[in-house]
């Protein structure tokens, strides 16, 4: 099983900054792809951004350019870089990981980033 815990959320102001992280832990040796996904009251979940463990990245269209994510394997942990933050990336934040042999995919529990002013 594999287990992951969302961190760095918080308040912060359009224009601002923020930086997510997501901490594993587990038989984490099989995944292959990373990602990170919001859901904002009323909306459907979304894929922000993912990233390969060969690691090509991909972006929505509506954060591409402000948003990065990264990866440490030494520290097993991914990131979310947000920078330019609108109110419009008021959002729940999840880390998403798919497993290669099983096939299943793993949640972490969500981090609450707000922008507003």
């Amino acid at each position: 099983q594999v287990q992951l815990v969302e961190s760095g959320g918080g308040l912060v102001q359009p224009g601002g900054s923020l930086r997510l992280s997501c901490a594993a832990s587990g038989s984490i040796f099989n995944i292959y792809a990373w990602g990170w996904y919001r859901q904002a009251p009323g909306n459907e979940r979304e894929l922000v951004a993912s990233i390969l463990s060969v690691g090509l990245t991909d972006y929505a269209g509506s954060v591409k350019g402000r948003f990065t994510i990264s990866r440490d394997n030494a520290k097993n942990t991914v990131y979310l870089q947000m920078d330019s933050l609108k109110p419009e990336d008021t959002a729940v934040y999840y880390c998403n990981a798919k497993d290669a042999i099983s096939r299943m995919n793993y949640w972490g529990k969500g981090t609450l980033v707000t922008v507003s002013s």
